[in-house]
């Protein structure tokens, strides 16, 4: 069966299968969600950096999150401490603080405010 989606004003079109299972029946495949681990804070986060298909660059601060940037608190060559706010997320009226993991000098800046962001999308960068 076919279903078309709009999301955001874009149609999308989808092939789906109905399958039909035995009542009281759990798929083979089940397996309960496990949420990854949560940050130390709940007020802050500093995102995964160096993650899979980033090179391996530690120094690259990336999106946790699917949102929009509401603050960019820092601009290339200003120097951060370990902690220090850099950029606020907000997604699904949440907001999630990147804070320095370490201390150093911004690179460059790749977001502003009011930009719109995709998970492990690079925001800025350290020295």
């Amino acid at each position: 069966m076919k279903l078309k989606i709009t999301i955001e004003g874009k149609t999308y079109e989808a092939e789906v299968e109905v399958v039909d299972e035995d009542e009281g029946s759990t798929p083979a495949s089940y397996a309960p969600y496990k949420s990854p681990s949560a940050p130390s804070s709940p007020d802050s986060f500093t995102p995964a950096y160096g993650s899979a298909g980033n090179s391996g660059n530690k120094k690259q601060y990336l999106s946790p999150v699917t949102g929009i940037v509401i603050a960019v608190k820092v601009k290339p060559g200003q120097q951060v401490q370990a902690g220090d706010l850099m950029i606020v997320l907000e997604a699904m009226k949440m907001e999630t603080s990147i804070t320095a993991h370490k201390a150093g000098k911004v690179k460059g800046v790749s977001v502003a405010a009011g930009d719109s962001v995709k998970i492990n999308q690079v925001l800025m960068e350290l020295k």
